[in-house]
């Protein structure tokens, strides 16, 4: 499916916010399925009037925490997450209560959540969330689906898909070897379990 109809999909179901509520289209796949890159181009072309996007790795944990739980070495799993928060922030984009909604965002060059940066003002008809675990059906992970409007999967060649993991690490500090070595170790575990959700989905994306 071309961008121009995936972009006039989302708009459609901005469409029908003024039924009542906000909508939100979730956006999964596995780690380097190009999750955030089409969310921020379906934003971009719907302009902020319209769209904002809510990341799910804004609910990372902390790398202290994550250090606390002893969890640090396998960062991305379900359960490095703060999924009730999550969920609990779904339910408030879902019922405009006529204040803006503030969201955090995950720095990559920090490695860490940072909240309140993500302002979703009472106006907006859609939100736009991606991540890995949107279709997951284990623990709080389950609740979420519920809340999606719509629910995308994109689901890309594997060997583009680890490439990209790769050229990922190796931006963001660690050598070929490091970025490697994580990819076969943390994110292809991660992937293997977000598989499933590809049959939840209400549209699978074939993405190069």
């Amino acid at each position: 499916m071309e961008t121009t109809e995936l972009v006039a999909r989302a708009r459609a179901l901005a469409g029908r916010a003024d039924r009542g509520g906000r909508r939100i289209l979730g956006i999964a796949g596995q780690p380097g399925a190009g999750k955030s890159t089409l969310a921020e181009r379906l934003a971009a072309a719907l302009g902020p009037a319209l769209a904002v996007v809510v990341p799910m790795d804004g609910f990372h944990f902390a790398q202290a925490e994550l250090e606390r739980l002893g969890r640090a070495d396998r960062k991305g799993a379900p359960d490095t997450f703060d999924a009730a928060g999550y969920t609990a922030l779904l339910h408030r984009l879902r019922e405009p209560d006529g204040g803006t909604v503030y969201a955090p965002a995950f720095d990559r060059g920090l490695e860490e959540p940072i909240a309140g940066s993500i302002a979703v003002g009472p106006a907006v008809p859609l939100v736009i969330t991606e991540g890995n675990y949107l279709l997951h059906d284990a623990g709080e992970w389950a609740r979420v689906r519920p809340l999606l409007d719509e629910a995308w999967y994109l689901a890309p060649d594997d060997t583009l898909r680890i490439r990209r993991l790769v050229d990922r690490h190796v931006r963001h500090g660690k050598d070929q070897v490091g970025a490697r070595a994580w990819v076969a170790r943390s994110d292809e575990a991660n992937a293997r379990l977000i598989a499933p959700g590809r049959d939840r989905a209400d549209l699978v994306l074939d993405v190069g």
